[in-house]
């Protein structure tokens, strides 16, 4: 992840938005297919480099012989995105956020929750989030962020559960756990079991999530500008 790397893809006439952080590979670009249709909101694109290390919340075996381990170095990742990135991109493009979210597929959508539950952003979309990974829903069930007036969008494949390997299986029945333990955290959850495997209508599962997104975002302005009337 580098600062300099960062692309502002959706940027509105007005600079006073929500802002979101779309978590990104740098080999094999999520943003390209984003629907950029007309939103109130800023989307940056965050390219991350060793996308099965930097996104993992700690160290795992791999998925299929011969390929690596998961390295385990979300936390580092995060406290660069939070200490650095954010800050400099912001100033970087005159950004005032309105809110901040952190958006993701796949194992950027697993970061995206792991970085949603540590407080840092007022709303998240795990898009068929890596939510099988070993240990995980362990780890949400320990959490105690309170979540008050926050708000978090995530689907799955219908398909996702017949997937081959027994840990993969498990994606759909962790990702309705995890909805419940968002929900005890005070946590406004949306959940969707969408059409398809995992790596099947992308860009409707994007579309889906930043309009989820969209609709937070304007509701709570919409609240804040009557509770200031």
């Amino acid at each position: 992840m580098c600062v300099e790397q960062m692309e502002l893809v959706v940027a509105p006439e007005d600079a006073r938005c929500p802002v979101v952080y779309l978590v990104d590979s740098v080999e094999h670009s999520l943003a390209t297919r984003l629907d950029k249709g007309a939103h109130n909101m800023a989307i940056v694109r965050v390219p991350v480099r060793d996308w099965n290390d930097a996104l993992t919340p700690w160290p795992a075996a791999g998925l299929y012989r011969g390929e690596p381990d998961f390295g385990g170095n979300a936390a580092a990742t995060l406290a660069e995105l939070v200490d650095e990135v954010l800050p400099a991109t912001e100033e970087r493009w005159g950004l005032v956020p309105q809110g901040r979210a952190v958006c993701g597929y796949s194992l950027g959508g697993l970061f995206s929750l792991y970085a949603f539950v540590s407080g840092a952003f007022d709303a998240c979309a795990c898009l068929s989030g890596s939510l099988w990974y070993e240990g995980w829903v362990d780890y949400m069930s320990r959490a105690s962020t309170s979540l008050d007036g926050t708000f978090a969008y995530l689907s799955v494949g219908a398909k996702e559960r017949r997937a081959a390997r027994p840990i993969l299986k498990g994606v759909q029945r962790n990702t309705e756990e995890c909805v419940c333990v968002l929900e005890q955290l005070g946590c406004s959850v949306r959940y969707a079991v969408v059409p398809g495997g995992h790596f099947e209508h992308v860009e409707q599962r994007f579309a889906a999530g930043l309009g989820a997104l969209a609709e937070f975002f304007d509701a709570t302005a919409a609240d804040k500008a009557r509770n200031q009337r």
